[in-house]
């Protein structure tokens, strides 16, 4: 998929997400721990990315060393900021770190956050981009 589709699909993934946690109820004044998450199975790649995501004003996690199930190595790390749920924001966020991901050949693979109640209590699991709607 070229990097402007991907985009394009991201964009409405986070149309959808932040539709879904404020129809179920999660403060729509909150500030929210917004964590994208990165991989690679190159290393070296995905260190130049954080570094890059790191100048661009996210706080970056270590590096993680996962297998898959098919047996293969990667290596990923999140990339998190806190904001406001708005759709415009996490656009903005989402298409730097696509073009990001694209420039060191590594691999975006979403957002997540938590449900935030009206009190700013977080509550549950993580909510992530590849969760049912």
């Amino acid at each position: 998929m070229s990097v402007e589709k991907e985009i394009e699909h991201q964009k409405i993934d986070n149309r959808e997400i932040v539709d879904s946690l404020l129809a179920d109820g999660s403060n729509p004044d909150a500030e929210y721990p917004i964590e994208h998450h990165l991989s690679c199975a190159n290393f070296d790649n995905l260190e130049k990315a954080a570094v890059d995501a790191f100048k661009l004003g996210f706080e970056v996690s270590d590096a993680e060393e996962l297998e898959l199930d098919d047996g293969a190595i990667i290596f990923c790390f999140d990339a998190t900021v806190d904001h406001e749920l708005t759709v415009e924001r996490l656009d903005k966020d989402t298409e730097a770190l696509i073009r990001l991901a694209d420039k060191h050949k590594i691999q975006y693979d979403g957002w997540g956050t938590y449900f935030i109640d009206e009190d700013g209590v977080v509550v549950g699991d993580e909510f992530d981009e590849d969760d049912e709607f």
